[in-house]
C-alpha cells in the first residue's frame, strides 16, 4: 500500500458554514489548532466571481483568529505569493471556476511544490475537492470549462463535500449523491469520501483522520460503502490505489 508523505499537512473542510453558524465558526478550533505557528496565509478566492468581497470576508474572519491574509488575485506574481506564505487557504464556491483559474494562472505546480515541502493547506468545499486527483465528484454546474479536469492531486482520493444521505420519504426522483458517486466508481478507481456538513479531514504525519461531529461515508470501487466514526484514522480505506503528492508538476 502506498502512503501519503508524512510531511504533507492538509485540512479539508466540507463547507465554510453550517446551519445556524457564521463563516468558519464551526471549523475555527480545528483551523487554529492546525495552523499553530502560522502567521501569514495566502488566500485563493477564484471559486467566486466577486472576489474582492470574498477576500474581505475571509480576511476579517481569519484576522480574528490571529492570522494575516493576502489574496493571490491582488498580487502581480501569484507563484511568489504562494512561495512566501506560511499556509494556503483555498476557499469554496464553483469548482469549475476555481480549477480553471488555477490552471489559467499556472498555480497547480507551485501549490504542489509548497505542499510537498510541508506548507499547510486548508481547503473548504470546492477548495477541498481540488485537493484530490480531479473535480469529477463535484455537484457544481460547469459554468466555465477548465483546460483539464485534473486537480491538485495532493491526495490519492476524492472528496464529495456537502454529502446528503438519501431521504426515503422524499418524492424527488432525481439521482441521489450516493448514486452519482456509484457512477463515478463505475469509471474511476479513486476512493471517495462523502463528507457531511460540519466535518473535515485532517491529514498529517501520513494519516487521514476524520474530524467534526458526524460520521463520513467511504465509497470504494467494487466494495460496499462504509461509515466511519469521528476521530477515526481512515488511511487504510483510502490509500489503495494511491499516488503521491508532487507526482505531477
Amino acid at each position: 500500500m502506498s502512503e501519503i508523505d508524512k510531511v504533507i499537512r492538509l485540512l479539508l473542510i466540507s463547507s465554510s458554514t453550517t446551519f445556524g453558524s457564521a463563516y468558519l465558526d464551526h471549523a475555527e478550533f480545528e483551523i487554529m489548532d492546525f495552523l499553530q505557528g502560522v502567521s501569514h496565509i495566502v488566500f485563493v478566492p477564484f471559486a467566486l466571481h466577486e472576489r474582492s468581497g470574498y477576500v474581505a470576508k475571509a480576511k476579517q474572519r481569519l484576522e480574528r483568529m490571529g492570522f494575516s491574509l493576502t489574496s493571490v488575485h491582488d498580487v502581480s506574481n501569484m507563484p511568489r505569493a504562494i512561495d512566501e506564505a506560511d499556509a494556503i487557504f483555498v476557499g469554496g464556491g464553483n469548482t469549475f471556476r476555481l480549477l480553471k483559474a488555477l490552471q489559467d494562472h499556472d498555480l497547480p505546480g507551485p501549490i504542489r511544490r509548497c505542499v510537498a515541502a510541508g506548507m499547510p493547506f486548508v481547503g473548504s468545499s470546492a477548495g477541498s475537492i481540488v485537493a484530490g486527483p480531479s473535480l469529477k465528484t463535484t455537484k457544481d454546474m460547469p459554468v466555465v470549462q477548465p483546460p483539464s479536469f485534473e486537480a491538485l492531486n495532493l491526495v490519492p482520493f476524492q472528496i464529495s463535500p456537502h454529502y446528503l444521505d438519501p431521504d426515503p420519504a422524499s418524492k424527488h426522483m432525481g439521482e441521489t449523491q450516493e448514486e452519482r458517486i456509484a457512477q463515478f466508481l463505475e469509471e474511476n478507481n479513486e476512493p471517495v469520501v462523502g463528507l457531511r456538513e460540519g466535518s473535515m479531514l485532517r491529514i498529517e504525519a501520513g494519516a487521514v483522520r476524520l474530524k467534526g461531529p458526524h460520521t463520513a461515508r467511504i465509497f470504494r470501487r467494487g466494495k460496499e460503502p462504509c461509515e466511519v466514526a469521528p476521530a477515526t484514522d481512515i488511511s487504510a480505506l483510502l490509500l489503495e490505489p494511491a499516488r503521491l503528492v508532487g507526482a505531477r508538476s
